[in-house]
């Protein structure tokens, strides 16, 4: 059987996340967009919202699935969130993975982050969706109840690393599988 390398756009929080997004991104397993080095993600911040939403539009216009790796304030980070809003309109498919038990490049764990996903609902009925954490009504439902968000049981590093990369494939395709049930 042929096996699709699904090209995926990971939305995290740089500042905090860099090194352990970049063990995700360097499994190998998936496609992905590159990564800003720190100097070009610095002039690219400094540039105007339109800039970066243009920036995030264009890179994510090609990919299928969008993979939101959460770390401590990942949930609140208003790029991330702008990531999740456009990728659910643009009909992408939409996966969690908590990367706090994944080791800094100082050995050190980062705190448990929420779920962003709890802060979104979408309709049923058309393609929707809004920062609100409580339905309006009975079309609405909020979007962690339909986004899977994967929470490896091991505690060592070095096992939570290999559960991803043994899982990651199959969390992107289940992703796009589910996003297809919904309007778009």
């Amino acid at each position: 059987m042929f096996k699709i390398k699904r090209q995926v756009f990971f939305s995290f929080h740089y500042d905090n996340d860099a090194w352990r997004v970049s063990q995700v991104r360097n499994m190998g397993v998936v496609e992905s967009q590159k990564l800003f080095s720190d100097n070009s993600w610095e002039t690219v911040r400094r540039k105007s919202d339109l800039a970066i939403k243009s920036w995030i539009d264009n890179e994510m216009k090609w990919r299928s699935c969008v993979v939101v790796l959460i770390g401590a304030e990942t949930a609140n980070r208003k790029w991330v969130q702008y990531e999740i809003e456009h990728a659910w309109k643009e009909g992408k498919g939409i996966v969690g993975i908590y990367i706090d038990s994944l080791e800094d490049s100082t050995g050190k764990r980062s705190k448990r982050g929420k779920n962003p996903f709890d802060y979104f609902c979408i309709d049923t009925t058309f393609n929707y969706i809004t920062k609100n954490s409580i339905p309006a009504d009975s079309n609405e439902v909020r979007l962690s109840s339909i986004i899977k968000t994967f929470d490896s049981s091991y505690v060592s590093s070095k096992y939570v690393y290999e559960d991803i990369k043994n899982n990651i494939e199959k969390l992107i395709e289940e992703a796009i599988k589910i996003r297809n049930k919904y309007p778009k």
